[in-house]
């Protein structure tokens, strides 16, 4: 009898730990999807500490495969190839930008915003979105992040999935006019990319609706295409109706959908 419990314990034991194992590779599915997403390290300060961890989705520190790896005995994950430092044919050219400065307006469903980008500072990710716009690109397009952190607030935009999740046919680089102090002004708008891959930059953007610091990770900051000319007040209206209820309410979708309906440049 004695035998036949340890038996029935030793079976339930297992289950539990095939179970645990399926659960973590579930919730690492679910964060791959979120892979194009501010990546933010952890600083030395207590106040880097505690950003670190109210908004956990953005830190690549440590890897989920290292986690999944060390909480569930799972084998130890092949590592990624390192990306090459090149664009497909189907990225834009910076000549087509460098040295030009467009204008223009992005149209969300709660108000317009006049937008700059500079082609000077960062010729290759103008040329991106210049690209994008023209082919309507963004139109109907969520914007799917908001963050509202005392010192980190921005509206993320331009998922195709509408769920944050990267084209991998559309990624490219390098990075351009990243910040030296890590600060972003508010008005600025900046690419959002794979973390740790100066050339995961895709077709994803954030507005920043106030002054802002994001930490270098291990490829360096974010490339600043532009900046908001007018009607910043529309995204910190959106900003100031929260996040979606059981959601974070420091980093999650905006209280209310918000949608792109045009982005035009010329």
């Amino acid at each position: 009898m004695a035998a036949s419990s340890r038996s029935a314990r030793e079976a339930k034991r297992r289950i539990q730990q095939m179970e645990a194992k399926r659960e973590l590779r579930k919730e690492q599915d679910k964060r791959r999807k979120r892979d194009n997403v501010l990546a933010i390290g952890a600083g030395a300060a207590a106040v880097a500490v505690a950003l670190v961890l109210q908004l956990t989705v953005f830190s690549s520190n440590p890897t989920e495969e290292q986690f999944a790896a060390a909480q569930a005995d799972l084998a130890k994950p092949t590592a990624s190839a390192t990306p090459s430092p090149t664009n497909g044919e189907n990225i834009p050219k910076p000549e087509t930008a460098a040295g030009k400065t467009f204008t223009g307006e992005l149209t969300l469903n709660t108000g317009t915003l006049g937008v700059e980008l500079d082609g000077t500072k960062a010729p290759q990710a103008t040329a991106v979105f210049k690209s994008l716009a023209d082919q309507n690109f963004y139109n109907g397009l969520r914007c799917h992040r908001l963050t509202t952190g005392e010192s980190f607030g921005v509206l993320q935009c331009g998922s195709k999935a509408g769920d944050g999740s990267t084209d991998p046919s559309y990624t490219w680089g390098p990075l351009e006019n990243t910040p030296p102090n890590n600060t972003y002004p508010a008005g600025t708008i900046a690419v959002a990319r794979t973390a740790g891959n100066a050339y995961g930059n895709g077709t994803q953007f954030f507005i920043v609706y106030k002054d802002t610091v994001i930490p270098a990770d291990a490829a360096g900051g974010y490339t600043v295409v532009g900046k908001v000319t007018s009607g910043l007040d529309v995204v910190t209206n959106i900003a100031a109706a929260g996040n979606k209820p059981g959601d974070s309410p420091t980093d999650g979708a905006p209280a209310e959908p918000v949608t792109i309906d045009s982005f035009s440049l010329k």
